[in-house]
């Protein structure tokens, strides 16, 4: 889940709709030690995390079924509660006016934008598998979710993609080598809501990421894990963060399957953090020669209020082998700023040297921009002794400093290109009372939203971490819209103290167009590039990237075209009111390098478009949507 406004509360206000087909369409944890202070980032705790079982990734292609009765819509969601009187006030925050004059928002100089359809990629999950898969208790179970919250990794001759709550392995020429399975499913959770007269809903699932390591030729998963009642699908207040972890390099064999309590309200052996049961937000990963580490955003379940960031390190060799012992949490990290949010934490690509000193280092970068105005400095942060968390004791710490760097800020709605809307005509028409509860009304072509400025995806190589984020921008007409800001940051220790610079910086500037949701990439050799979403009142959403770097920023490569709008339902004001007419898009993209220093991003892209016409005839237009929504997804390999 991840921010519809730009507070940094990271509310998401996802609404989870049941889909019908109507017949007028149709036509465990150990006690926790005591609590130490480290490096002034937070406290330390030590835990253990549980393991829950084993898995593997079935079933079968995705097919809507017979005729459905359209008897629910939405479902709740933890962060709503959070936005109900209190939006924009999770951050406890000192600095209450923006560090950088809003007069200040970058204008840099723009890149072109060529077309590189000419580059291998093929398309990834779309709305339709997300919606209609499963298998026997599995059929029909799914929610329509927006929006598509992107996980990517390739190595040893796979492609694993997960979106959402649905996941899938291709080959690395596009070819299914599994059917897209519920996420609840291959968890081994309840269905997410099974359409019997009462309904049943099982546990909340949402945020996916994944990795694969060459060094222990295994793959990672995780997620955020809400439980709810069965009844009413009301959140009960314990959470998880649940981690699958492949017992061979093959993701179609066997997963372990563990298990980290995030309710962290004393029970079951969980800390006592404030004002929790609490969750974790977007599950962030990373990964160095010793350990796997998980960052999370805390966030109270059963009222509004954010704790700051969580960040787990455990054991990567004890997973990969299919134990886990214990499970360091530093929670609420803060800055001088206020409470710490979103730390990404680093991955290394095939073949390139970990951090080493230290006992070995894993490093995250987060954004400091607090306010929903600009800022200049990002955060460094460093976990230190990794070595250690391959003993029963572990002796980690963290440390934080602060660097200098370009302008970025939140980023505004973006705009796009008009064409066929199916959605928006059926709730003009004299249809939509009968077949979607609402009133006649007419609609306004969907704007996407850009979320805000919070650090994605970071990578560590040759002695560089690289991330880049969304931000505000000007056009040199002096049109506003969104961009996207990347840092390459150097650390640098004095001793045991951490220290860093910005060494290379720059901008994705388009002229009058968005580009949003960036992946970093990076291989052992040093070449980096960034995927991401464009999109502008001339084009449809579509999937590009760039190269970075020393030189600078380079063209915007679009590998693949949107063929129509998003015609989603969180942009109807008609069904989904507290999206504001503003459609969910990102929230996240991927992006990774495999084995043979490709690099590979996956991002969010319209891949179909139908008349009004077809669609009154078949909702799916042909297997490539819903009734409610049209997202797909693309994914890329580039070879530098």
């Amino acid at each position: 889940m991840s921010a519809t406004h730009r507070s940094l509360s990271s509310a998401s206000m996802r609404l989870l709709v049941v889909l019908s087909m109507t017949a007028l369409l149709i036509g465990a944890m150990a006690p926790v030690a005591l609590a130490a202070r480290s490096h002034n980032v937070g406290t330390k705790s030590f835990m253990k995390a549980q393991r829950v079982g084993t898995t593997r990734i079935t079933g079968r292609a995705p097919s809507h079924g017979e005729e459905e009765v359209f008897e629910d819509e939405f479902r709740p969601d933890p962060e709503e509660a959070a936005e109900e009187g209190e939006r924009g006030k999770f951050i406890h925050n000192p600095i209450s006016t923006a560090r950088v004059p809003s007069s200040h928002v970058p204008r840099p100089a723009v890149q072109a934008i060529v077309d590189a359809t000419g580059t291998t990629h093929f398309g990834g999950l779309n709305h339709f598998d997300q919606r209609f898969s499963g298998t026997g208790d599995y059929t029909n179970t799914q929610f329509s979710l927006e929006p598509p919250d992107q996980a990517l990794c390739v190595g040893n001759g796979f492609v694993l993609e997960s979106v959402n709550t649905v996941i899938r392995v291709k080959s690395p020429a596009g070819a299914n080598l599994t059917a897209a399975m519920p996420i609840n499913d291959f968890f081994n959770l309840a269905p997410e809501v099974i359409r019997a007269d009462p309904l049943v809903f099982g546990e909340f699932t949402s945020d996916p990421k994944c990795y694969f390591d060459s060094d222990t030729n295994r793959w990672f998963l995780t997620i955020l894990e809400l439980d709810v009642d069965a009844d009413t699908g009301a959140f009960t207040g314990p959470s998880s963060t649940l981690i699958a972890v492949s017992t061979t390099g093959d993701p179609t064999g066997t997963w372990n399957l563990f298990s980290i309590d995030t309710t962290n309200d004393g029970t079951n052996g969980t800390p006592t953090h404030d004002e929790c049961p609490c969750y974790g937000d977007q599950p962030l990963i990373g990964a160095d020669a010793n350990g796997f580490y998980v960052s999370t955003n805390e966030f109270r379940t059963l009222g509004p209020g954010f704790n700051g960031a969580n960040v787990y390190a455990m054991s990567k060799t004890a997973l990969a082998a299919g134990s886990l012992g214990t499970v360091v949490m530093f929670y609420q990290p803060t800055l001088a700023e206020g409470q710490a949010y979103s730390l990404q934490p680093a991955t290394t690509p095939p073949g390139a040297a970990y951090a080493s000193g230290h006992g070995g280092t894993e490093y995250f970068l987060s954004a400091l921009e607090f306010t929903g105005g600009l800022d200049n400095r990002i955060a460094l942060w460093a976990l230190t002794n990794s070595s250690s968390l391959n003993s029963a004791t572990p002796s980690v710490a963290m440390q934080v400093t602060i660097v200098d760097s370009q302008v970025y800020g939140a980023p505004p709605t973006m705009q796009q290109r008009d064409g066929p809307t199916p959605l928006k005509a059926l709730i003009k028409s004299k249809l939509a009372p009968a077949a979607l509860g609402v009133p006649s009304t007419s609609e306004h072509l969907n704007l996407l939203n850009s979320n805000d400025d919070r650090m994605n995806q970071t990578v560590f190589v040759n002695g560089e971490i690289w991330g880049a984020l969304n931000t505000v921008q000007k056009s040199p007409t002096g049109a506003t819209r969104t961009g996207i800001a990347w840092f390459g940051v150097t650390p640098a220790f004095g001793g045991n103290a951490l220290g860093g610079s910005v060494s290379h910086q720059g901008y994705v500037a388009l002229q009058n167009t968005n580009a949003a949701f960036p992946a970093v990439a990076a291989n052992a050799d040093g070449d980096v590039l960034v995927g991401y979403s464009v999109v502008s009142p001339g084009i449809y959403p579509s999937a590009a990237y760039s190269w970075i770097g020393a030189g600078g920023t380079g063209a915007a490569n679009v590998v693949a075209w949107g063929v129509g709008p998003a015609d989603g339902f969180t942009g109807y004001i008609s069904l989904d009111p507290g999206d504001g007419g503003v459609e969910r898009w990102g929230d996240y993209s991927a992006a990774v390098a495999d084995e043979n220093g490709d690099l590979w991003f996956a991002t969010e892209t319209i891949n179909q478009a139908c008349s009004f016409q077809q669609f009154l005839a078949d909702t799916t237009c042909g297997g490539t949507r819903s009734l409610f929504a049209n997202w797909g997804t693309t994914i890329a390999k580039v070879t530098p």
